[in-house]
């Protein structure tokens, strides 16, 4: 099989696990309360750009999470760090320097609109106190808004946190199937996607808000394994 082959599967495997889920979700209008499974892997597409063969949103970010042994971090822990906070000092706003995707975001931001002089530490360090917090506050916000408005899917992948662990497995291929890093360009993203200010050379090859395993080999039959859970929500297991 061909790599444009196994995108057009792999497009479709996420064809069916909307159908599964009920819909793209957003995580503007996402909470804890909802249905959301222990463990999982999610997929983030833009809402603007599509595929050049079909109608379907691009995929522009995958993750997971615990994938280090004895880790108890839930898909929704994930995901919510994503999001941002919705109330409290930071409402509207978050915490880049727990995830690395508001970080990226962020320094795409700041590069395109010349505000390395407003916000010199974003990404500096692994914490900040509150003062440093407040003054970039509003570059959060507008992180959060930007990540908000992406659909995204998520699969239940319930196994046990560690490197070797299922969902690693899907992370680690589907990225590696999904950019363009150092290969034929499939699916190349538009001139005007943000990804294109950012100043790591590695997102604006690859396509994707991700930097580790883009320039890695994808194993076909990871395809198998997303199936399989995939199947395994819409009870055909």
């Amino acid at each position: 099989m061909s790599r444009c082959q196994d995108l057009d599967r792999f497009y479709s495997l996420l064809d069916d696990l909307e159908a599964t889920v009920g819909g793209k979700r957003r995580l503007q209008n996402c909470n804890g309360r909802m249905n959301w499974p222990d463990r999982g892997v999610y997929f983030f597409f833009h809402p603007d750009e599509t595929r050049e063969s079909s109608d379907q949103f691009r995929v522009t970010r995958i993750g997971t999470h615990a994938v280090s042994t004895g880790s108890s971090t839930s898909l929704w822990d994930r995901l919510r760090t994503h999001r941002g906070a919705q109330r409290g000092t930071y409402e509207g706003g978050g915490n880049h320097r727990g995830s690395v995707f508001r970080k990226r975001v962020g320094e795409a931001l700041i590069e395109r609109d010349d505000l390395e002089e407003q916000y010199p530490e974003w990404g500096v360090g692994s914490s900040a106190g509150q003062e440093l917090r407040l003054d970039e506050l509003e570059m959060e916000r507008r992180v959060s808004e930007y990540i908000g408005q992406l659909p995204f899917l998520w699969v239940d992948v319930d196994d046990e946190p560690g490197p070797e662990s299922d969902r690693a497995y899907i992370e680690r291929n589907a990225i590696a199937l999904v950019s363009n890093f150092g290969k034929e360009s499939i699916d190349p993203r538009d001139r005007g996607w943000l990804g294109y200010h950012s100043p790591v050379t590695d997102i604006k090859q690859s396509g994707q808000w991700n930097i580790n395993h883009i320039s890695e080999e994808y194993e076909p039959e990871f395809l198998q394994t997303l199936e399989r859970y995939s199947g395994r929500m819409a009870g055909f297991d």
